[in-house]
């Protein structure tokens, strides 16, 4: 399918929006494994689930969906490995 030029507009916006997120955390340090490798999935996710809403493809978006949770199960599992490590 061919994108019109407001969709790879609204494409490349979301993507880059998405891409500006994860320098923000960057700033929270120290993070551990599951942390940074929850958030990568995460927002591979949303950066789908976008991609599948533009085009309308309504397998590519549910994929994103299901994808952007993982990442925030795991990112989460990290957060919670981190406030017990800094607690000790």
């Amino acid at each position: 399918m061919k994108l019109s030029n407001p969709k790879f507009i609204i494409l490349s916006t979301s993507i880059i929006s998405l891409l500006c997120s994860i320098g923000a955390y960057a700033l929270d340090a120290p993070v551990n494994k599951d942390q940074v490798e929850g958030r990568s999935v995460e927002t591979k996710g949303k950066v789908k689930e976008a991609t599948g809403k533009i085009i309308d493809d309504k397998k590519m978006e549910t994929e994103g969906k299901n994808q952007k949770n993982l990442g925030k199960v795991q990112k989460g599992y990290g957060d919670i490995k981190q406030d017990i490590k800094e607690d000790k």
